[in-house]
């Protein structure tokens, strides 16, 4: 079983200028034994409307939790974020690697 969810409004701040930074989130997990209740993580997510963090870093850190909270058999976390200065930013987090029949 995979497992995916969605955040089309996701923000936070730049760590640089501190102006709203815009954009959308997919987490895709293989569960162990738990999973994600939605209204927690809109919560947990909440957390970076007010953080000063570089996308690449904000990726990285939410699959970092999630994986360590979730113990799943892997996880991936997508970040599509709005232009700014004309350049877009999309990062890839991935923690364990899906194996080939588990419906990766």
């Amino acid at each position: 079983m995979v497992v995916e969810l969605q955040c089309d409004e996701f923000t936070s701040l730049c760590p640089v200028t501190g102006q709203p930074d815009y954009g959308a989130l997919t987490i895709r997990y293989a569960p162990r034994r738990w999973l994600v209740e939605s209204k927690s993580l809109k919560l947990y997510l909440w957390q970076y409307r007010e953080r000063g963090i570089f996308s690449e870093e904000l990726v990285a850190s939410i699959a970092d939790d999630l994986a360590a909270q979730l113990d799943p058999l892997w996880i991936e976390v997508r970040g599509h974020f709005k232009s700014r200065g004309g350049i877009a930013i999309a990062a890839t987090a991935r923690r364990g690697v899906p194996e080939e029949g588990r419906g990766a």
